[in-house]
């Protein structure tokens, strides 16, 4: 039996063409990739089957809009777009529950913490991890976005080189930047975070 496999650009345009099964075909080549990662980053897989449902309508209404731009990088293209909506997730969480490190048994430093807490320790540790976030909110957009990625949502240097369209040296000297830049907040602003 000879099976032929289309590339997502001539799915792309059989769709366009009006073939509905064109587009259920590439979403479904390109689904459990766009699912894990969205999963990796959220960490709840009923929120991670949102976004992805959220991320194919919103790149099916760009495609029938005709504002995708066919550049042969059609999964690069999803996953930006699953980045973005993770992002937003994100966002929206943070206006109604912040986000606690300390639920994973990590501090905000990054250091497991071996000892049961107590009431102080919590206190401290919830006001630490407030001061931390507010400063990476003043952080430029792209810096924000790699320590988001990175120590929020747990992606490797080269997840995020691939989800942001930038090097890998580039992802790094944003971290570096953003963690010059946090440690002059800290330091203008006379805080103790330990």
């Amino acid at each position: 039996m000879n099976v032929q496999v289309l590339s997502d650009q001539v799915l792309l345009k059989q769709y366009l063409a009006g073939n509905q099964q064109a587009i259920s075909e590439l979403i479904e080549r390109h689904s459990r990739r766009v699912r894990d990662y969205i999963h990796m980053m959220v960490k709840d897989r009923d929120v991670a089957d949102d976004i992805f449902q959220e991320t194919f309508i919103k790149a099916v209404r760009v495609i029938d809009d005709g504002r995708y731009t066919d550049n042969g990088k059609f999964l690069s293209w999803i996953l930006r777009i699953a980045h973005n909506q993770v992002i937003d997730h994100f966002r929206a969480q943070k206006q109604t529950r912040a986000v606690s490190e300390a639920e994973a048994g990590y501090d905000v430093l990054g250091t497991l913490r071996f000892a049961e807490k107590t009431v102080e320790d919590e206190m401290v540790g919830a006001q630490i991890e407030s001061d931390v976030r507010a400063l990476v909110e003043l952080l430029p957009a792209e810096q924000r976005e790699v320590v988001m990625m990175r120590y929020f949502g747990g992606s490797s240097f080269k997840e995020i080189a691939e989800q942001t369209g930038v090097s890998i040296n580039t992802a790094l000297g944003r971290m570096r930047y953003a963690l010059i830049n946090l440690r002059r907040m800290i330091r203008e602003k006379n805080m103790i975070l330990c």
